[in-house]
């Protein structure tokens, strides 16, 4: 049975999707973009900046459920420039810096919002 998983401290889905499903001790985490929360307004259009909004809401979700960061088995990345691979990497790494999870990054086309970053996560309780 799947549980949906919903806070007002991430942005809410906008379609036909849930912020995050828990199913068996595992939490699926739908690609969050780098809107806050409270405002509806997106992080400046520079990707180190979009990086960190983006990794704060998939950790509010996870703190809805008392969890962590620490408890994401793997990342996906979608990038819309790869040639900022770096730039998103250097934040990435200050908030996995011990363990970090599993991980695919990708570059695609185009991302919601004309947002540069987009990240989903597989977490486990």
């Amino acid at each position: 049975m799947k549980k949906i998983i919903s806070t007002d401290k991430a942005p809410a889905a906008i379609g036909p999707y849930s912020q995050a499903v828990e199913a068996g001790g595992l939490f699926f985490i739908s690609g969050q973009l780098p809107v806050d929360a409270a405002t509806g307004v997106m992080a400046p259009a520079e990707i180190k900046a979009q990086t960190e909004s983006v990794i704060k809401n998939l950790e509010n979700i996870l703190k809805s459920q008392g969890l962590a960061l620490e408890n994401i088995l793997k990342t996906t990345v979608y990038m819309a420039d790869l040639s900022q691979f770096a730039q998103m990497n250097e934040v990435y790494g200050k908030f996995f810096a011990k363990n970090p999870p599993a991980r695919a990054t990708v570059e695609v086309k185009a991302l919601p919002k004309a947002a540069l970053v987009e990240i989903e996560a597989i977490a486990a309780r």
